[in-house]
């Protein structure tokens, strides 16, 4: 980690001015849109295919996963617990498989899911299974003001991410992005949440390549939700 900044996630710098309101509105108001069948069905499988191979074993998700080089990185950084990479992009997800093809063996407790993760996590959410750790490396940032309830933490289901527990571990080149997340996350929680400059070495996914190769300063929150 370079830089010694930790930004309060109480700071109203940058933050959408009606955030507040929308988590207001969004904790009041379950979120009941109707589950797409692939999802459904993509959900049951990858549960299938972890209950079998791992039983037990603590439960890593990778969010929008994209390529799958994160989920790879994470499977192999803790062999002692079962990952789930998750995208909605079939073409994404075949291509990260194609090119890890040729090198070191697949790891065993790694998983691609195709999936939309608003589904994906009301699914789990309802299933009742906790996470151990939980990354959103690079999420679409959304920046328009007007795009607020794209961003995750202005979504209506966010209630249901943060259910999920764990360790959540969020990254963006987008300060205000992450403020706001680390705002929403203490408002629906209680739980504090800082945002601190990191330098990932190595990078985990190709967006933060791009962004470190190209000298953007990179952030991240890490916040405990057991």
């Amino acid at each position: 980690m370079y830089g010694n900044s930790r930004v309060p996630a109480s700071a109203q710098n940058g933050i959408h001015p009606h955030l507040s309101m929308l988590l207001d509105r969004h904790a009041g108001t379950p979120f009941r849109k109707p589950y797409a069948d692939y999802n459904r069905v993509a959900f049951v499988a990858s549960l299938q295919r972890f209950q079998y191979a791992a039983p037990g074993t603590p439960l890593i998700l990778d969010s929008c996963c994209g390529v799958g080089e994160s989920s790879l990185i994470l499977a192999r950084a803790f062999p002692d617990h079962y990952v789930i990479g998750v995208d909605q992009s079939a073409v994404r997800l075949a291509r990260g498989q194609r090119d890890q093809q040729g090198g070191s063996a697949w790891p065993s407790n790694l998983d691609l899911v195709r999936a939309d993760v608003v589904d994906y996590w009301r699914l789990l959410h309802t299933a009742g299974i906790r996470l151990d750790r939980h990354y959103l490396l690079y999420p679409n940032p959304w920046p328009k003001i007007a795009h607020l309830s794209r961003r995750w933490h202005g979504h209506p289901v966010f209630p249901a991410l943060l259910g999920l527990g764990g360790m959540l571990e969020c990254r963006s080149n987008w300060p205000v992005y992450l403020a706001e997340f680390c705002f929403a996350v203490q408002q629906m929680t209680q739980r504090p949440a800082l945002i601190d400059q990191y330098f990932p070495d190595p990078p985990m996914t190709p967006f933060e390549r791009k962004y470190l190769a190209s000298g953007h300063r990179l952030f991240r929150t890490i916040i405990d939700l057991a």
